[in-house]
């Protein structure tokens, strides 16, 4: 299985902490030199200083900016990837706050759409040309399993996600003869502070503790744990890997067995 990304460069957004940060790791592991984008200058330092080296000519690297800031996005990452053209994409941006779909604003889904769909269109647009240069392209969407079954309370967030995947669908289909393909991962209950907001949303809802609230979550979930962000980042490299080279326009559940339907 030919899993080595020695050569190929690899930007993760969200990449400072949670999901996004774990999947930098095993792409370093993997070889990829990795630039990592979020929006804090101090925890992009610190996440940068923790990937690894596995050779001499393994190099890292950061952009800070606000995914909702688009003309600043596009600029920044056209400008690294003209000095050096990428080859794998991790869409990855942190979930909107929780809600009903029937009570949110027309500026919560504004906003959301902007900071997910569009902002990943603007990224995409600005590495693909690198990905047409090399004939190598892997571009892996973070989402959510609301994709196959929405979560209550997470009306805007579903309503997004789905938008994503099937943005990434179409772009599967386009690019796939260009040797890009396109990928969703959708990961379960992962500890991250994502899910520390949800467990507080809940409680407080409620009126449970947070411990109630988890216990009934993982009693949805066969695995019966809560994912470690390390896993999600174990699939989203592999996907990213030579070896995934026929994987296209699927989704992919890292869920521990908790979404019902196939």
């Amino acid at each position: 299985m030919n899993l080595d990304l020695t050569g190929k460069h690899a930007l993760v957004c969200g990449g400072s902490q949670g999901i996004g940060r774990a999947a930098a790791i095993e792409l370093a592991q993997l070889g990829a030199d990795v630039t990592l984008l979020a929006r804090s200058p101090e925890s992009l330092q610190a996440a940068l200083a923790a990937l690894p080296k596995v050779h001499s000519a393994q190099s890292h690297a950061s952009i800070a900016v606000d995914m909702s800031d688009h003309a600043a996005l596009r600029a920044k990452v056209e400008a690294m990837a003209i000095g050096k053209p990428v080859q794998i994409l991790v869409n990855n941006t942190g979930g909107p706050p929780g809600g009903q779909a029937q009570s949110a604003k027309v500026e919560e889904f504004l906003a959301a759409f902007g900071q997910h769909l569009i902002a990943n269109h603007i990224v995409l647009q600005a590495v693909l040309p690198g990905m047409r240069g090399s004939g190598y392209g892997r571009v892996i969407n973070v989402i959510s399993t609301s994709v196959k079954e929405p979560i209550k309370n997470l009306g805007v967030s579903n309503t997004i996600r789905g938008a994503v995947a099937s943005w990434s669908k179409t772009l599967a289909t386009e690019l796939g003869p260009l040797g890009i393909t396109v990928n969703n991962v959708l990961p379960g209950y992962t500890k991250t502070q994502r899910l520390d907001q949800i467990l507080g949303d809940r409680a407080k809802a409620s009126g449970q503790s947070e411990d109630a609230v988890a216990k009934t979550m993982l009693a949805t979930t066969p695995a019966g744990r809560f994912a470690d962000a390390s896993e999600i980042g174990a699939v989203i490299a592999f996907l990213a890997s030579p070896a995934a080279g026929y994987v296209n326009g699927i989704n992919v559940l890292v869920d521990g067995g908790r979404t019902l339907s196939l």
